[in-house]
């Protein structure tokens, strides 16, 4: 099943919301450390409710951490700097989907790592800037789920 990575996300309520979307999904959330909240913050418990125990979350140190972690793994980076969209990614069992922090997104120089082809957007209206973390994970993770034939689901 694909995964979730949140890549030092900053506000509590989106990784919230985030947690409860995959412990509905079957998703794996990873979550990279430095955070910009702490966890157990009242608002991240109430977006995401009592769905922390029933979903499956790693945290990892940094960047390396998770990168050492998710070695041989096909890793789409979700970005708003590439051509490809979302839906023409082709997903795998073992995605990860990557997400930037709300206020930056992902490094400069991790996207300029990747081939073209590990890098998706969602399609916006000319000028829009970016989607709300919550809602870009749940358009994406909903796609991937989709292409696999919403594999576990009901």
């Amino acid at each position: 099943m694909p995964e979730i990575a949140l890549y030092q996300p900053e506000i509590p309520p989106n990784t919230g919301n985030i947690i409860r979307l995959c412990a509905n999904m079957g998703f794996g959330l990873h979550l990279i450390h430095p955070l910009g909240f702490d966890l157990s913050s009242k608002q991240c418990r109430r977006a995401g409710l009592d769905y922390r125990e029933m979903a499956n979350v790693t945290e990892h140190a940094s960047f390396e951490d998770f990168q050492t972690a998710m070695a041989g793994r096909h890793i789409l980076a979700c970005t708003t700097k590439t051509s490809q969209f979302h839906s023409q990614a082709k997903i795998q069992q073992d995605s990860i989907l990557l997400f930037g922090p709300e206020t930056r997104g992902l490094p400069a120089e991790y996207l300029a790592s990747l081939p073209l082809e590990q890098k998706i957007r969602i399609p916006m209206r000319e000028g829009s800037r970016s989607m709300n973390l919550s809602n870009a994970v749940a358009v994406i993770a909903y796609e991937s789920w989709r292409q696999l034939g919403f594999d576990g689901g009901v």
